[in-house]
């Protein structure tokens, strides 16, 4: 399934958008073939919600560091062509962070850059809560970050703890845009359903206005993520 395939699946199971995340655009993608997806999700009635990226930014300054700023930067023009209100960013990895607040400062920084080059373009960045980074200390990064354009991508399924949902109360009055996971995990590494009545409710409370955006990573998605789409479909539209 190219992402041609993945909008004209969307549309098929009357989804309103489609989030096209840039693992999965072939290496020669260029204007040209942006173009003509953009047109192409257009003429389906998909709305391109969003691309994501994966960066790190919880390294020390140099070259990498650099690097990882100019392809986000990158990205940003990619979503701005796509006409996208967002773009997912990761702030770096916990291990990381924890090897001096000096790995902090420079991710937030890095942020604060491609914050004012986000603004320009009229982009949301939204951090996910990804690599093990803690609520707090997600929730600090955004705060410390000086600009109107960021946010945090709250990804439902990315806090290990034993206490989940009161990470995704924490984090939600931030979120630009959300991701919802069929899966939660306990610290120990094991699965267990989601509420997403539970999940929407946490998002009504904090006045999110944005996509919601089903993420499926288990076994047989062909088979399991239409089910999986009503089953969210129906926790929103009965709130």
């Amino acid at each position: 399934m190219d992402l041609f395939s993945f909008i004209d699946y969307c549309a098929d199971h009357g989804c309103d958008g489609a989030e096209l995340t840039a693992y999965f655009l072939p290496p020669n993608a260029d204007r040209d073939y942006f173009n003509r997806l953009k047109r192409h999700a257009h003429l389906r009635g998909v709305s391109i919600t969003g691309t994501a990226i994966g960066n790190n930014f919880s390294q020390p300054k140099g070259d990498f560091l650099d690097e990882q700023v100019r392809q986000a930067k990158q990205w940003i023009d990619v979503a701005a062509q796509f006409n996208a209100p967002h773009v997912r960013f990761f702030a770096g990895e916990m291990h990381e962070f924890a090897e001096g607040r000096d790995r902090v400062d420079n991710a937030i920084a890095a942020l604060n850059e491609c914050a004012d080059y986000a603004g320009e373009k009229g982009i949301f960045i939204g951090v996910e809560n990804h690599g093990g980074i803690t609520s707090d200390l997600l929730v600090e990064i955004i705060e410390s970050v000086d600009s109107p354009w960021i946010g945090i991508n709250l990804d439902t399924g990315n806090f290990f703890t034993n206490t989940p949902y009161k990470d995704l109360e924490r984090c939600a009055p931030y979120a630009v845009n959300v991701q919802v996971k069929v899966s939660m995990q306990t610290p120990e590494g094991e699965k267990y359903p989601a509420d997403f009545d539970r999940v929407v409710s946490i998002l009504e409370s904090a006045n999110y206005q944005g996509f919601v955006t089903l993420e499926y990573e288990d076994k047989d998605p062909l088979a399991h993520v239409p089910e999986q789409i009503e089953r969210l479909r129906a926790a929103i539209n009965h709130r």
